[in-house]
Protein backbone atom coordinates (compact mmCIF):
# COMPACT_ATOMS: atom_id res chain seq x y z
CA UNK A 1 0.00 0.00 0.00
CA UNK A 2 1.88 3.24 -0.66
CA UNK A 3 1.41 6.84 0.28
CA UNK A 4 -2.44 8.62 -1.07
CA UNK A 5 -0.87 11.23 -3.51
CA UNK A 6 -0.81 14.92 -2.55
CA UNK A 7 -1.69 14.37 1.27
CA UNK A 8 0.10 16.22 3.88
CA UNK A 9 2.70 14.51 5.40
CA UNK A 10 2.40 12.82 9.17
CA UNK A 11 3.98 14.63 12.00
CA UNK A 12 7.65 13.17 11.81
CA UNK A 13 6.63 10.42 9.92
CA UNK A 14 8.40 8.74 6.90
CA UNK A 15 7.44 8.48 3.16
CA UNK A 16 6.08 12.40 2.81
CA UNK A 17 4.15 12.98 -0.99
CA UNK A 18 7.76 13.68 -2.96
CA UNK A 19 5.84 17.06 -4.24
CA UNK A 20 4.99 18.47 -0.71
CA UNK A 21 7.87 20.94 1.26
CA UNK A 22 9.38 19.48 4.22
CA UNK A 23 7.99 20.13 7.48
CA UNK A 24 9.88 20.20 10.71
CA UNK A 25 10.29 16.93 11.87
CA UNK A 26 8.66 15.27 8.72
CA UNK A 27 10.57 13.62 5.63
CA UNK A 28 13.12 15.48 3.54
CA UNK A 29 17.07 16.94 3.81
CA UNK A 30 18.42 18.02 7.16
CA UNK A 31 17.95 21.44 8.83
CA UNK A 32 20.33 24.18 9.20
CA UNK A 33 21.38 22.82 12.92
CA UNK A 34 21.35 25.98 15.14
CA UNK A 35 24.63 27.47 16.96
CA UNK A 36 26.10 24.78 19.27
CA UNK A 37 26.31 25.37 22.72
CA UNK A 38 29.55 25.83 24.27
CA UNK A 39 31.88 22.64 24.99
CA UNK A 40 31.32 21.27 27.98
CA UNK A 41 34.25 19.67 29.84
CA UNK A 42 35.07 16.18 28.28
CA UNK A 43 38.29 13.77 28.27
CA UNK A 44 40.72 14.09 25.26
CA UNK A 45 39.56 14.04 22.27
CA UNK A 46 35.79 14.44 22.80
CA UNK A 47 33.93 16.37 20.22
CA UNK A 48 33.50 19.77 20.30
CA UNK A 49 30.34 21.69 21.51
CA UNK A 50 28.74 18.31 22.45
CA UNK A 51 25.88 20.17 24.66
CA UNK A 52 25.59 19.06 28.76
CA UNK A 53 22.07 18.60 28.90
CA UNK A 54 21.22 14.55 27.84
CA UNK A 55 17.58 13.21 27.01
CA UNK A 56 16.03 11.62 29.93
CA UNK A 57 17.40 7.51 30.68
CA UNK A 58 16.26 4.97 28.32
CA UNK A 59 13.28 2.91 30.30
CA UNK A 60 14.61 -0.29 31.41
CA UNK A 61 13.16 -3.63 29.81
CA UNK A 62 10.36 -5.34 31.16
CA UNK A 63 11.63 -8.85 32.65
CA UNK A 64 11.91 -11.78 29.91
CA UNK A 65 12.41 -8.59 27.09
CA UNK A 66 13.15 -9.90 23.34
CA UNK A 67 11.84 -13.42 23.89
CA UNK A 68 9.14 -14.64 21.06
CA UNK A 69 5.66 -13.31 21.03
CA UNK A 70 2.88 -15.00 20.12
CA UNK A 71 1.44 -13.32 16.63
CA UNK A 72 -2.57 -12.27 16.78
CA UNK A 73 -5.08 -12.31 13.95
CA UNK A 74 -4.08 -10.94 10.59
CA UNK A 75 -5.42 -8.11 9.80
CA UNK A 76 -6.07 -6.38 13.40
CA UNK A 77 -4.10 -3.41 12.75
CA UNK A 78 -3.02 -0.16 13.89
CA UNK A 79 -1.60 3.02 12.61
CA UNK A 80 2.00 2.29 12.00
CA UNK A 81 4.79 4.85 11.71
CA UNK A 82 4.10 5.72 8.56
CA UNK A 83 0.39 6.70 9.52
CA UNK A 84 -1.32 3.77 8.15
CA UNK A 85 -3.19 0.83 9.26
CA UNK A 86 -0.44 -2.12 9.79
CA UNK A 87 0.66 -4.50 13.09
CA UNK A 88 -0.27 -7.78 12.23
CA UNK A 89 -0.81 -9.31 15.83
CA UNK A 90 -0.54 -9.26 19.68
CA UNK A 91 1.29 -9.82 22.46
CA UNK A 92 1.70 -12.17 24.77
CA UNK A 93 3.14 -13.25 28.19
CA UNK A 94 7.23 -12.80 27.30
CA UNK A 95 9.11 -16.58 27.84
CA UNK A 96 11.30 -17.08 30.80
CA UNK A 97 14.61 -15.52 30.77
CA UNK A 98 17.87 -17.26 29.78
CA UNK A 99 15.61 -19.88 27.70
CA UNK A 100 17.63 -21.52 25.72
CA UNK A 101 17.19 -23.36 22.87
CA UNK A 102 19.91 -25.22 20.70
CA UNK A 103 22.77 -23.71 19.18
CA UNK A 104 22.36 -21.08 17.24
CA UNK A 105 18.81 -21.45 16.88
CA UNK A 106 17.15 -17.58 16.36
CA UNK A 107 17.16 -15.81 19.27
CA UNK A 108 13.84 -13.50 19.27
CA UNK A 109 13.83 -10.45 21.57
CA UNK A 110 10.64 -9.09 19.87
CA UNK A 111 6.94 -8.48 20.11
CA UNK A 112 4.55 -10.30 18.02
CA UNK A 113 5.83 -12.16 14.97
CA UNK A 114 8.68 -9.74 15.03
CA UNK A 115 11.69 -10.92 13.88
CA UNK A 116 14.78 -9.31 15.43
CA UNK A 117 15.92 -8.00 19.11
CA UNK A 118 14.47 -5.24 21.03
CA UNK A 119 11.89 -4.81 23.82
CA UNK A 120 8.32 -5.20 23.87
CA UNK A 121 6.27 -3.26 22.00
CA UNK A 122 3.15 -2.34 19.98
CA UNK A 123 1.46 -1.59 16.52
CA UNK A 124 2.18 1.17 13.90
CA UNK A 125 3.99 2.46 11.06
CA UNK A 126 7.25 4.36 11.45
CA UNK A 127 7.25 6.30 8.42
CA UNK A 128 3.81 7.12 7.10
CA UNK A 129 1.19 4.92 5.05
CA UNK A 130 1.88 1.54 4.77
CA UNK A 131 1.31 -1.24 6.59
CA UNK A 132 3.68 -2.40 9.69
CA UNK A 133 4.86 -5.40 11.03
CA UNK A 134 6.31 -4.92 14.56
CA UNK A 135 6.75 -5.70 17.69
CA UNK A 136 9.44 -4.85 20.83
CA UNK A 137 10.54 -1.78 22.84
CA UNK A 138 13.65 -0.67 21.85
CA UNK A 139 15.74 1.13 24.46
CA UNK A 140 15.58 4.15 22.34
CA UNK A 141 16.53 6.69 24.41
CA UNK A 142 19.71 5.07 24.95
CA UNK A 143 22.76 6.12 22.93
CA UNK A 144 25.68 5.09 21.61
CA UNK A 145 28.22 7.11 19.78
CA UNK A 146 31.42 7.69 18.71
CA UNK A 147 33.93 9.62 20.35
CA UNK A 148 36.99 11.52 19.77
CA UNK A 149 40.04 8.64 20.59
CA UNK A 150 43.72 9.00 21.53
CA UNK A 151 44.81 7.42 18.91
CA UNK A 152 48.54 5.78 17.47
CA UNK A 153 50.35 4.02 15.08
CA UNK A 154 51.59 0.89 15.94
CA UNK A 155 53.38 -2.25 14.38
CA UNK A 156 53.97 -1.04 10.82
CA UNK A 157 57.36 -2.17 10.07
CA UNK A 158 58.61 1.51 11.35
CA UNK A 159 57.38 3.18 8.35
CA UNK A 160 54.73 5.37 10.44
CA UNK A 161 55.40 7.43 13.31
CA UNK A 162 52.62 7.17 16.24
CA UNK A 163 49.57 9.87 15.53
CA UNK A 164 49.75 9.92 19.22
CA UNK A 165 51.23 7.14 21.35
CA UNK A 166 52.55 3.69 21.10
CA UNK A 167 50.47 0.75 21.59
CA UNK A 168 51.10 -0.02 25.01
CA UNK A 169 52.77 -3.50 25.20
CA UNK A 170 52.13 -3.56 29.22
CA UNK A 171 48.42 -3.48 28.02
CA UNK A 172 48.11 -5.74 25.29
CA UNK A 173 50.83 -7.83 23.92
CA UNK A 174 51.33 -11.72 22.64
CA UNK A 175 51.72 -13.88 24.32
CA UNK A 176 53.92 -16.95 24.18
CA UNK A 177 53.51 -19.86 21.77
CA UNK A 178 50.29 -21.83 22.56
CA UNK A 179 50.90 -25.26 24.46
CA UNK A 180 47.36 -26.35 25.79
CA UNK A 181 46.41 -28.65 22.58
CA UNK A 182 42.87 -28.31 21.64
CA UNK A 183 41.78 -24.82 24.15
CA UNK A 184 41.46 -21.52 22.56
CA UNK A 185 45.60 -20.79 22.51
CA UNK A 186 46.11 -24.20 21.53
CA UNK A 187 46.82 -26.04 17.90
CA UNK A 188 45.04 -29.20 18.56
CA UNK A 189 46.69 -30.77 16.29
CA UNK A 190 45.00 -32.45 13.26
CA UNK A 191 42.04 -34.18 15.23
CA UNK A 192 42.97 -34.38 18.83
CA UNK A 193 39.36 -35.24 19.91
CA UNK A 194 39.16 -37.98 17.13
CA UNK A 195 36.14 -36.51 16.62
CA UNK A 196 35.99 -37.60 12.54
CA UNK A 197 36.52 -41.33 14.02
CA UNK A 198 32.98 -43.04 12.37
CA UNK A 199 32.44 -40.83 9.80
CA UNK A 200 29.57 -41.83 7.59
CA UNK A 201 30.08 -41.14 3.61
CA UNK A 202 29.18 -37.92 2.44
CA UNK A 203 29.51 -36.38 5.75
CA UNK A 204 32.00 -33.40 6.00
CA UNK A 205 35.15 -33.91 8.11
CA UNK A 206 35.68 -31.75 11.18
CA UNK A 207 38.71 -29.82 10.53
CA UNK A 208 39.28 -28.39 13.91
CA UNK A 209 37.84 -27.86 17.52
CA UNK A 210 39.19 -25.25 20.10
CA UNK A 211 37.74 -24.99 23.37
CA UNK A 212 38.01 -21.92 25.24
CA UNK A 213 40.31 -19.78 27.33
CA UNK A 214 38.98 -19.73 31.15
CA UNK A 215 36.23 -17.12 32.05
CA UNK A 216 35.15 -16.26 35.76
CA UNK A 217 32.28 -17.29 36.95
CA UNK A 218 30.17 -14.85 36.33
CA UNK A 219 31.18 -15.52 32.22
CA UNK A 220 32.65 -13.03 29.78
CA UNK A 221 31.76 -12.22 26.55
CA UNK A 222 33.52 -14.02 23.18
CA UNK A 223 32.29 -11.29 20.63
CA UNK A 224 32.93 -11.48 17.00
CA UNK A 225 34.02 -14.04 14.20
CA UNK A 226 36.08 -13.33 11.19
CA UNK A 227 37.77 -15.49 8.33
CA UNK A 228 39.80 -13.90 5.60
CA UNK A 229 41.31 -16.33 2.84
CA UNK A 230 43.87 -17.78 5.22
CA UNK A 231 42.75 -17.38 8.81
CA UNK A 232 39.25 -17.20 10.74
CA UNK A 233 40.08 -15.29 14.24
CA UNK A 234 37.88 -15.20 17.29
CA UNK A 235 37.75 -13.11 20.11
CA UNK A 236 37.00 -14.42 23.89
CA UNK A 237 36.77 -12.74 27.30
CA UNK A 238 40.48 -11.08 27.42
CA UNK A 239 42.23 -12.18 23.61
CA UNK A 240 41.59 -12.49 20.12
CA UNK A 241 43.51 -15.90 18.68
CA UNK A 242 43.72 -16.58 14.88
CA UNK A 243 43.83 -20.01 13.33
CA UNK A 244 44.40 -21.25 9.99
CA UNK A 245 41.65 -22.04 8.32
CA UNK A 246 42.64 -25.49 7.07
CA UNK A 247 43.67 -27.10 10.11
CA UNK A 248 43.32 -24.63 12.69
CA UNK A 249 46.89 -24.50 13.86
CA UNK A 250 47.88 -20.96 15.39
CA UNK A 251 48.43 -18.20 12.46
CA UNK A 252 49.95 -16.36 15.23
CA UNK A 253 50.50 -16.10 18.76
CA UNK A 254 46.93 -14.91 20.27
CA UNK A 255 46.31 -11.01 21.56
CA UNK A 256 46.19 -10.60 25.43
CA UNK A 257 44.72 -7.80 26.64
CA UNK A 258 44.93 -6.15 30.38
CA UNK A 259 40.99 -6.23 30.85
CA UNK A 260 37.78 -7.76 29.34
CA UNK A 261 36.98 -7.20 25.54
CA UNK A 262 33.70 -5.00 25.38
CA UNK A 263 33.37 -4.32 22.19
CA UNK A 264 34.04 -5.27 18.26
CA UNK A 265 33.92 -3.80 14.33
CA UNK A 266 31.06 -6.57 13.81
CA UNK A 267 32.45 -6.97 10.32
CA UNK A 268 36.23 -6.65 9.14
CA UNK A 269 37.33 -3.82 6.97
CA UNK A 270 37.93 -5.00 2.54
CA UNK A 271 41.74 -5.26 4.05
CA UNK A 272 41.04 -7.77 7.05
CA UNK A 273 41.35 -5.24 9.61
CA UNK A 274 39.10 -4.73 12.87
CA UNK A 275 39.17 -2.83 16.01
CA UNK A 276 38.55 -4.38 19.20
CA UNK A 277 37.79 -2.26 22.30
CA UNK A 278 38.53 -3.12 25.97
CA UNK A 279 38.20 -1.57 29.23
CA UNK A 280 39.99 0.39 31.31
CA UNK A 281 39.94 -1.31 34.50
CA UNK A 282 38.00 -3.11 36.55
CA UNK A 283 36.63 -0.82 39.27
CA UNK A 284 32.77 0.07 39.31
CA UNK A 285 34.43 3.32 37.53
CA UNK A 286 36.07 1.36 34.82
CA UNK A 287 35.15 2.86 30.56
CA UNK A 288 35.00 0.44 27.47
CA UNK A 289 37.46 3.17 26.01
CA UNK A 290 40.57 1.19 25.17
CA UNK A 291 40.95 0.62 21.40
CA UNK A 292 42.92 -1.70 19.31
CA UNK A 293 43.52 -1.96 15.43
CA UNK A 294 45.00 -6.12 14.46
CA UNK A 295 45.33 -7.44 11.22
CA UNK A 296 43.35 -10.29 10.86
CA UNK A 297 45.78 -12.04 8.21
CA UNK A 298 49.06 -11.26 10.72
CA UNK A 299 48.06 -10.96 14.10
CA UNK A 300 50.14 -7.50 14.03
CA UNK A 301 48.11 -4.52 16.37
CA UNK A 302 48.29 -1.46 14.43
CA UNK A 303 47.43 1.77 15.96
CA UNK A 304 46.00 2.14 19.64
CA UNK A 305 44.42 4.72 21.64
CA UNK A 306 41.95 5.71 24.34
CA UNK A 307 38.18 7.48 23.49
CA UNK A 308 37.61 10.12 25.80
CA UNK A 309 34.07 10.54 27.38
CA UNK A 310 32.43 13.51 26.32
CA UNK A 311 30.23 16.07 27.82
CA UNK A 312 27.54 15.22 31.17
CA UNK A 313 26.38 12.17 30.34
CA UNK A 314 28.13 11.33 27.12
CA UNK A 315 29.85 8.54 28.37
CA UNK A 316 31.78 5.78 27.09
CA UNK A 317 30.26 3.05 29.77
CA UNK A 318 29.71 0.96 26.66
CA UNK A 319 31.03 1.55 22.84
CA UNK A 320 29.37 0.64 19.47
CA UNK A 321 32.17 -0.13 16.51
CA UNK A 322 31.40 0.05 12.50
CA UNK A 323 32.99 -0.13 9.51
CA UNK A 324 32.10 1.69 6.79
CA UNK A 325 34.76 1.60 3.58
CA UNK A 326 37.83 3.03 5.19
CA UNK A 327 36.26 4.64 8.03
CA UNK A 328 36.13 3.31 11.70
CA UNK A 329 33.20 5.35 13.35
CA UNK A 330 33.08 5.36 17.38
CA UNK A 331 29.92 5.00 19.07
CA UNK A 332 29.19 6.30 22.37
CA UNK A 333 26.02 7.63 24.44
CA UNK A 334 25.74 10.89 22.61
CA UNK A 335 27.95 11.73 19.80
CA UNK A 336 30.08 9.95 17.39
CA UNK A 337 33.75 10.31 16.06
CA UNK A 338 35.09 8.76 13.31
CA UNK A 339 39.00 7.67 12.05
CA UNK A 340 40.37 6.52 9.23
CA UNK A 341 40.69 2.85 9.78
CA UNK A 342 44.36 2.13 8.23
CA UNK A 343 45.97 5.05 10.34
CA UNK A 344 43.49 6.45 13.20
CA UNK A 345 43.46 9.78 11.91
CA UNK A 346 40.74 11.50 13.23
CA UNK A 347 38.12 12.33 10.14
CA UNK A 348 35.24 14.25 11.58
CA UNK A 349 32.89 14.32 14.65
CA UNK A 350 29.21 13.36 14.30
CA UNK A 351 27.11 15.49 17.29
CA UNK A 352 24.07 16.67 18.34
CA UNK A 353 22.30 18.77 15.70
CA UNK A 354 18.67 20.13 14.92
CA UNK A 355 16.20 20.48 17.50
CA UNK A 356 18.63 18.61 20.23
CA UNK A 357 18.99 15.83 17.81
CA UNK A 358 21.19 13.14 19.25
CA UNK A 359 23.06 10.82 17.53
CA UNK A 360 22.31 7.11 18.86
CA UNK A 361 23.97 4.86 16.91
CA UNK A 362 25.57 3.61 13.72
CA UNK A 363 26.12 1.00 11.11
CA UNK A 364 28.53 0.78 8.59
CA UNK A 365 28.73 -1.55 4.88
CA UNK A 366 30.60 -1.18 2.10
CA UNK A 367 30.74 2.79 1.51
CA UNK A 368 27.88 3.17 3.71
CA UNK A 369 27.49 4.90 6.99
CA UNK A 370 23.72 4.80 8.63
CA UNK A 371 23.42 6.93 11.52
CA UNK A 372 20.05 7.00 14.29
CA UNK A 373 19.60 9.71 16.38
CA UNK A 374 17.36 10.63 18.65
CA UNK A 375 15.53 14.10 18.64
CA UNK A 376 13.71 16.46 21.28
CA UNK A 377 13.52 13.43 23.90
CA UNK A 378 12.42 16.13 26.56
CA UNK A 379 9.93 17.53 23.50
CA UNK A 380 6.33 17.18 22.01
CA UNK A 381 8.25 16.26 18.77
CA UNK A 382 10.17 13.64 20.07
CA UNK A 383 11.07 10.99 17.30
CA UNK A 384 14.24 9.13 15.67
CA UNK A 385 15.53 10.28 12.60
CA UNK A 386 17.44 7.85 10.27
CA UNK A 387 20.73 9.64 8.16
CA UNK A 388 23.43 8.60 5.68
CA UNK A 389 26.70 10.52 6.08
CA UNK A 390 29.58 10.48 4.18
CA UNK A 391 32.14 7.83 5.35
CA UNK A 392 35.22 9.95 4.43
CA UNK A 393 33.69 13.59 5.29
CA UNK A 394 30.61 12.94 7.86
CA UNK A 395 28.05 15.11 5.36
CA UNK A 396 24.62 14.26 5.45
CA UNK A 397 23.75 12.45 2.53
CA UNK A 398 19.97 12.41 3.42
CA UNK A 399 17.83 12.46 6.95
CA UNK A 400 14.48 10.31 7.37
CA UNK A 401 12.54 11.18 10.33
CA UNK A 402 10.75 8.33 11.91
CA UNK A 403 7.03 9.09 13.17
CA UNK A 404 6.92 9.51 17.53
CA UNK A 405 6.63 6.93 19.06
CA UNK A 406 8.52 4.20 16.74
CA UNK A 407 12.33 3.47 17.77
CA UNK A 408 15.25 2.41 15.11
CA UNK A 409 16.39 -0.65 16.98
CA UNK A 410 18.48 -3.05 13.92
CA UNK A 411 19.68 -2.70 10.91
CA UNK A 412 19.12 -6.59 8.94
CA UNK A 413 21.13 -5.22 6.02
CA UNK A 414 22.83 -1.47 5.04
CA UNK A 415 22.92 -1.84 1.58
CA UNK A 416 20.26 -2.16 0.67
CA UNK A 417 19.30 -0.25 3.88
CA UNK A 418 16.60 -2.36 5.64
CA UNK A 419 15.74 -1.05 9.17
CA UNK A 420 13.48 -2.81 12.10
CA UNK A 421 11.73 -0.56 14.22
CA UNK A 422 9.74 -1.33 17.55
CA UNK A 423 6.93 1.14 19.32
CA UNK A 424 6.78 0.34 22.64
CA UNK A 425 3.36 1.57 23.66
CA UNK A 426 1.67 -0.43 21.19
CA UNK A 427 3.45 -3.59 21.10
CA UNK A 428 4.07 -3.37 17.61
CA UNK A 429 6.97 -4.00 15.04
CA UNK A 430 7.83 -2.92 11.54
CA UNK A 431 10.23 -3.51 8.91
CA UNK A 432 10.83 -0.89 6.63
CA UNK A 433 13.27 -0.53 3.03
CA UNK A 434 14.80 2.26 1.72
CA UNK A 435 16.23 3.38 -1.79
CA UNK A 436 19.98 4.17 -2.71
CA UNK A 437 18.67 8.22 -1.73
CA UNK A 438 16.77 7.48 1.58
CA UNK A 439 13.48 7.27 0.34
CA UNK A 440 11.14 4.89 1.46
CA UNK A 441 10.85 2.06 -0.45
CA UNK A 442 8.49 -0.55 1.45
CA UNK A 443 7.94 -2.24 4.37
CA UNK A 444 7.33 -6.07 5.31
CA UNK A 445 3.57 -6.77 4.88
CA UNK A 446 3.94 -10.60 6.03
CA UNK A 447 1.59 -12.27 8.66
CA UNK A 448 4.22 -14.21 10.20
CA UNK A 449 6.80 -14.54 13.22
CA UNK A 450 10.10 -14.23 12.34
CA UNK A 451 13.10 -15.64 14.16
CA UNK A 452 16.74 -14.06 13.22
CA UNK A 453 19.02 -14.42 15.66
CA UNK A 454 19.55 -10.88 17.47
CA UNK A 455 22.36 -10.43 20.35
CA UNK A 456 20.57 -8.13 23.79
CA UNK A 457 21.12 -3.94 23.35
CA UNK A 458 20.11 -2.93 26.57
CA UNK A 459 23.18 -0.22 27.02
CA UNK A 460 22.80 0.68 23.69
CA UNK A 461 20.90 -0.19 20.02
CA UNK A 462 23.47 -2.69 18.78
CA UNK A 463 22.30 -1.71 15.46
CA UNK A 464 24.37 -4.89 13.52
CA UNK A 465 23.69 -7.22 16.45
CA UNK A 466 21.59 -9.59 14.65
CA UNK A 467 22.42 -12.65 12.05
CA UNK A 468 20.05 -15.13 10.25
CA UNK A 469 18.94 -12.74 8.05
CA UNK A 470 20.50 -11.81 4.53
CA UNK A 471 19.87 -9.61 1.70
CA UNK A 472 20.74 -8.72 -1.91
CA UNK A 473 19.62 -5.83 -4.13
CA UNK A 474 15.77 -6.76 -4.12
CA UNK A 475 15.35 -9.36 -1.61
CA UNK A 476 15.16 -9.74 2.24
CA UNK A 477 15.78 -13.16 3.60
CA UNK A 478 13.59 -13.88 6.94
CA UNK A 479 13.59 -17.14 9.11
CA UNK A 480 10.15 -17.63 10.47
CA UNK A 481 9.52 -19.42 13.86
CA UNK A 482 9.14 -22.62 14.90
CA UNK A 483 9.32 -24.33 18.16
CA UNK A 484 9.64 -27.77 17.19
CA UNK A 485 9.90 -29.45 13.21
CA UNK A 486 10.94 -27.48 10.08
CA UNK A 487 10.47 -23.54 9.65
CA UNK A 488 10.84 -21.97 5.90
CA UNK A 489 12.57 -19.23 5.08
CA UNK A 490 10.24 -16.32 3.28
CA UNK A 491 12.06 -14.11 0.28
CA UNK A 492 10.73 -10.68 0.75
CA UNK A 493 10.00 -8.47 -2.58
CA UNK A 494 11.64 -5.37 -1.23
CA UNK A 495 9.64 -3.46 -4.24
CA UNK A 496 6.12 -4.46 -2.57
CA UNK A 497 7.03 -5.94 1.20
CA UNK A 498 5.38 -8.85 0.44
CA UNK A 499 6.35 -12.39 0.41
CA UNK A 500 7.89 -13.12 -3.29
CA UNK A 501 8.43 -17.10 -2.60
CA UNK A 502 8.86 -19.33 0.55
CA UNK A 503 11.27 -22.71 1.32
CA UNK A 504 11.21 -25.08 4.12
CA UNK A 505 13.70 -26.69 5.52
CA UNK A 506 14.88 -29.91 4.14
CA UNK A 507 15.26 -31.44 7.73
CA UNK A 508 12.78 -31.36 10.86
CA UNK A 509 14.54 -28.52 12.57
CA UNK A 510 15.05 -24.68 12.09
CA UNK A 511 16.80 -23.29 8.86
CA UNK A 512 18.87 -19.82 8.81
CA UNK A 513 19.79 -17.39 6.58
CA UNK A 514 23.72 -17.09 6.07
CA UNK A 515 24.53 -14.96 3.26
CA UNK A 516 23.95 -14.35 -0.22
CA UNK A 517 26.58 -15.08 -3.34
CA UNK A 518 26.93 -16.13 -6.30
CA UNK A 519 22.96 -15.73 -7.20
CA UNK A 520 22.33 -18.64 -4.41
CA UNK A 521 21.14 -17.52 -0.99
CA UNK A 522 23.52 -19.61 1.54
CA UNK A 523 21.34 -21.51 4.44
CA UNK A 524 21.99 -23.57 7.71
CA UNK A 525 20.01 -26.41 8.82
CA UNK A 526 20.33 -27.21 12.39
CA UNK A 527 21.15 -29.99 14.09
CA UNK A 528 19.20 -32.62 16.16
CA UNK A 529 20.26 -34.99 18.44
CA UNK A 530 20.99 -37.62 15.96
CA UNK A 531 21.76 -35.61 12.74
CA UNK A 532 24.73 -32.49 12.20
CA UNK A 533 23.82 -29.56 10.34
CA UNK A 534 23.37 -28.75 6.95
CA UNK A 535 24.35 -25.85 4.65
CA UNK A 536 22.35 -25.35 1.79
CA UNK A 537 21.87 -23.47 -0.41
CA UNK A 538 18.94 -22.05 -2.93
CA UNK A 539 18.81 -20.46 -6.00
CA UNK A 540 17.05 -16.86 -5.76
CA UNK A 541 15.92 -16.19 -9.17
CA UNK A 542 13.53 -18.55 -11.74
CA UNK A 543 10.51 -20.21 -10.66
CA UNK A 544 12.43 -23.52 -8.57
CA UNK A 545 13.31 -22.53 -5.18
CA UNK A 546 14.49 -25.68 -4.00
CA UNK A 547 17.13 -26.39 -1.51
CA UNK A 548 20.73 -28.53 -2.68
CA UNK A 549 23.02 -29.34 0.25
CA UNK A 550 26.26 -28.30 -0.21
CA UNK A 551 28.16 -30.06 3.39
CA UNK A 552 26.43 -32.17 5.76
CA UNK A 553 28.33 -31.74 9.23
CA UNK A 554 28.56 -35.58 10.78
CA UNK A 555 26.54 -37.22 12.79
CA UNK A 556 28.73 -38.05 15.47
CA UNK A 557 29.62 -34.49 16.54
CA UNK A 558 25.63 -33.35 16.29
CA UNK A 559 26.14 -33.07 20.03
CA UNK A 560 28.85 -30.43 19.98
CA UNK A 561 27.73 -28.75 16.92
CA UNK A 562 23.94 -27.93 18.63
CA UNK A 563 25.96 -27.19 21.87
CA UNK A 564 27.36 -23.88 20.64
CA UNK A 565 26.07 -21.27 23.11
CA UNK A 566 24.18 -18.34 20.76
CA UNK A 567 26.47 -19.21 18.52
CA UNK A 568 27.64 -17.05 15.16
CA UNK A 569 28.09 -18.96 12.41
CA UNK A 570 30.05 -18.25 8.55
CA UNK A 571 29.95 -19.60 5.03
CA UNK A 572 33.43 -19.18 3.39
CA UNK A 573 35.45 -20.91 0.79
CA UNK A 574 33.27 -24.02 0.97
CA UNK A 575 33.87 -23.88 5.42
CA UNK A 576 31.40 -24.00 7.97
CA UNK A 577 32.59 -21.92 11.12
CA UNK A 578 30.89 -22.08 14.54
CA UNK A 579 31.66 -19.79 17.55
CA UNK A 580 30.50 -19.25 21.11
CA UNK A 581 29.43 -15.63 21.40
CA UNK A 582 29.34 -16.06 25.49
CA UNK A 583 31.32 -18.11 27.81
CA UNK A 584 29.28 -18.94 31.03
CA UNK A 585 32.89 -19.27 33.28
CA UNK A 586 32.07 -23.20 34.22
CA UNK A 587 35.24 -24.46 35.93
CA UNK A 588 33.75 -28.54 35.72
CA UNK A 589 34.57 -28.46 31.88
CA UNK A 590 36.21 -27.24 29.00
CA UNK A 591 33.48 -24.56 27.44
CA UNK A 592 32.98 -24.86 23.43
CA UNK A 593 34.36 -21.53 21.93
CA UNK A 594 34.88 -22.64 17.79
CA UNK A 595 34.41 -25.42 15.04
CA UNK A 596 34.81 -25.84 11.26
CA UNK A 597 33.63 -28.07 9.47
CA UNK A 598 34.51 -28.61 5.65
CA UNK A 599 35.12 -31.75 2.55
Amino acid sequence: MTQPPNQPPQQGGFGAPQDQPPQGGGFGPPQTPPAQTPPAQGGFGAPQGTPAAPPPPAQQPQPGYGYPQQPGPYGQQQPGPYGAPGAYGQPQQPGPYGQQPGYGYPQQPQFPGAPGTPPPGGSKNPFKGKPAVITAAAVAALLVVGVGIYVASGDDGGKKKPVAQQSDDSKSTGSADPVNPGDGSGDGGSDPDNLNEGRKPGEARVLWYKTAPDAPGSGADAPGMWVTGSTAVKAAYKQVFGYRVGNGDPAWSPITFAQKICAVTPVKSADNKVVVAYMSGTSDRAKCNQLQQIDLDTGKKGWSGTVADGALFDSTLSLELAIAGKTLMVGRSQSGTAYDLASGKKLFDKKRYGTDCFPTAFAGGTNRLISVASCDATGSNEHDEIQELDPATGKVRWTQPVKKGWTVARTYSVDPLVVYLTNEDKKAWNISTFTSNGKFRSEVKVDEKFAPQCGWAILERDLQGCQGVAADANTLYLPTDSTSGANEIVAISLATGKAAWRVKSPADESMTPVKVEGGQLVAYVHPSYDAGGQVVSIPTTGSAHTTTKLLQNPQGTAEIEDGFFDGAIEWADGRFYISSTRLNGNDDTKEKLMLAFGK
